[in-house]
């Protein structure tokens, strides 16, 4: 039991301030109110009585502390593989608290309000590149104007706009986006789109490709997440009117069927054309706004309930069949822990994300603050980069003078002419990432990976949430460890410890009403069925299991009834095979055959009480070593600063 409780519990670490308030001591260690909040907060339960939730927490965590510091003084922590553990815990970490706070928040924030609407967007656009002339770029911008204009007036023909507009220099393309909502376009249009206001239109944005100009011709409240399935029937570009309605007439007969009552799975899997999902039943990933054109959407937002089926609907790629499986509205409030960690993620894997790093790159930079040695002129730093760029194999460190000198200095350390020779000739000889850029562009970006580097090398000096999160995984090893030392091997290893204790403790161990028991765990329902049908055809059971090319896993043993599922509450009895029960998330699928049936209270062997006899031991042990460290650190509570945790 207590574990399973160690399992859960999440540790964290005194990293308070000098004047901080001391909840308890133990030895000449202690623990202040902040730290312990910290640790009660992510665990606490909803509680009527919060006195009596604190003192078995503050109990608890006494005990963790103890048990941390008998690993500390046994030198757990520099052991090689917590060592190693802790790095690699960092390495996964540590990027996600390389970013400024306030501006990630800021985006997330953006990101939820803009997924609340969905917005109707007409787009023109015009291609601007490097070899376009001054003279059509001028015009593209004139024709770009003009439509603007025309546009705000309220005229609405948007494709006699663009053509109008256009000349032999200049084509102009518009285009109804439909509706999109929050991750549908780049950040860049999203941006400028959800500034608009119904009806309203952009002024015309140059991006790295063209001209562009956004006008938003409706909104909506987002449709939130979907999730469906389709039948595709797909009709080739340019195919004849009366193979078109013979796939119309096929398609019809479909939904007939499925009307009917047809399988929607096995339908999707005999007649779709969409080789992505015909072997899944016709099941798509999940959607939002925009994913998909227009008309498809439009069609799918039209069901109204989970399990409805559209009828046969035409697009480009032919005609669809559709059935709702689940749509989750859109989120309104800010409540929903793990939709707003999606949230997050998707603002993370977005390119918008680099507003806030490029805010927390400025921002280290300044932290950071490696000041230039002017003793060193930019002009050899330049010539001799350029010397180990024409020859890289150069050993600069010995050939060079400037090599030994140092370029910037810091509070934080210096950095000497070797390591900018070094990111140079890594930088300089990698054709992926050196694009041409100066001497100096170049010197500016070295400054700056030797901030982010210094800063990510210091988080903790840094960032007092990575501490804790650092420290809190630190003791949560050494626990583990000196618990695997102390406690459970020592148990298990403790053969005439647990028979003693089996013996004095035997009446306890007893057997509920009980029964033999094959348990059948297959790969899929067909593979239970057939299994199902050879056992009631009096096939061996384990040869069952060889036969099925590891699809089928059978075992048997002893269980007690409370473990056996038995459908509508059927009493259990010798012979009773349990109905095949599917797992709905992986369709794995099992089923279990009594063989013979034990009444209650019948005496455990050792052997069959071993797992709880050496979990009962294991407590016991611990419960020793727990008041041996009491003895050595003494834990005091300063009940003062216990009954303010009340108020």
């Amino acid at each position: 039991m207590m574990k399973r409780i160690l399992l859960l519990l999440t540790l964290a670490f005194n990293f308070s301030a000098l004047f901080s308030q001391t909840l308890f001591t133990y030895g000449s260690n202690a623990v202040d109110k902040a730290e312990f909040l910290r640790a009660y907060n992510k665990n606490k339960t909803t509680t009527d009585d919060k006195e009596k939730s604190l003192r078995e927490y503050l109990d608890l965590y006494s005990k963790f502390k103890l048990k941390v510091k008998a690993a500390r003084d046994t030198k757990l922590d520099t052991l090689p593989q917590l060592a190693a553990d802790l790095q690699n815990f960092r390495s996964q970490i540590e990027e996600t608290y390389m970013t400024n706070d306030d501006a990630m928040n800021t985006l997330i924030d953006e990101a939820f309000t803009n997924s609340k609407k969905d917005l109707h967007v007409i787009h023109f656009f015009t291609a601007l590149n490097a070899k376009t002339t001054l003279a059509d770029s001028v015009k593209a911008v004139k024709a770009m104007q003009k439509i603007y204009g025309e546009v705000m007036g309220g005229k609405k023909d948007y494709e006699k706009l663009a053509t109008d507009a256009s000349d032999a220099a200049v084509k102009i393309k518009a285009s109804d986006i439909g509706y999109i909502t929050a991750f549908s376009v780049p950040y860049e249009y999203e941006k400028i789109i959800y500034s608009l206001k119904n009806g309203e239109a952009s002024k015309p944005y140059r991006s790295k490709n063209g001209l562009h100009i956004f006008k938003v011709v409706d909104e909506r409240k987002g449709m939130g997440k979907w999730k469906i399935a389709q039948i595709l029937f797909s009709i080739p570009p340019g195919d004849e009117t009366a193979n078109n309605k013979l796939i119309q007439q096929k398609a019809d007969s479909i939904y007939l069927k499925l009307q009917a009552g047809a399988s929607f799975d096995e339908m999707a899997k005999l007649y779709s054309d969409d080789k992505l999902t015909y072997t899944s039943g016709g099941n798509m990933p999940e959607f939002t706004t925009g994913k998909y054109e227009q008309p498809f959407e439009a069609a799918v937002f039209k069901l109204t309930k989970d399990g409805e089926i559209s009828k046969p609907f035409a697009t480009q790629y032919g005609l669809h069949i559709v059935k709702r499986i689940r749509a989750e509205p859109v989120q309104t409030t800010k409540a929903d822990a793990a939709y707003m960690y999606e949230i997050k993620q998707k603002v993370l894997q977005d390119g918008r994300v680099n507003n806030a790093k490029d805010i927390f790159t400025k921002a280290v930079i300044k932290t950071v603050n490696y000041k230039k040695n002017t003793a060193v002129k930019d002009a050899d730093l330049f010539r001799y980069a350029d010397s180990i760029a024409t020859n890289p194999a150069v050993n600069g460190t010995k050939v060079f003078p400037v090599s030994n000198k140092i370029i910037f200095t810091s509070a934080k350390g210096n950095i000497k002419g070797a390591e900018w020779l070094s990111f140079i000739r890594e930088y300089k000889t990698n054709p992926e990432i050196y694009k041409g850029e100066s001497n100096a562009a170049l010197l500016q970006k070295f400054i700056t990976v030797k901030s982010l580097e210094y800063y990510k090398a210091h988080l903790e000096d840094y960032s007092a949430e990575f501490r804790y999160q650092m420290e809190e995984f630190k003791e949560g090893n050494m626990l583990f460890e000196i618990m695997e030392r102390k406690v459970w091997s020592s148990a298990v290893n403790d053969s005439a410890g647990l028979a003693k204790y089996y013996l004095i403790h035997k009446s306890k161990y007893v057997w509920a009403a009980s029964a033999d028991v094959i348990i059948f765990n297959c790969s899929n329902k067909k593979s239970a069925d057939l299994s199902l049908v050879a056992v009631k055809d009096g096939k061996n059971w384990k040869k069952i299991a060889e036969e099925s090319n590891n699809t089928i896993q059978a075992d048997s043993g002893r269980y007690e009834l409370a473990q056996i599922a038995l459908a509508d509450g059927a009493p259990p009895a010798a012979g009773t095979i349990t109905s095949i029960m599917v797992n709905p998330s992986d369709g794995t699928a099992g089923f279990i055959m009594i063989l013979k049936m034990y009444p209650a209270n019948e005496q455990r062997t050792f052997e069959e009480a071993r797992g709880l006899v050496i979990n009962d031991y294991q407590n016991v042990m611990e419960e020793k070593w727990i008041e041996e460290l009491r003895r050595k650190y003494p834990v005091k509570t300063d009940e003062g600063v216990f009954k303010s945790l009340l108020k």
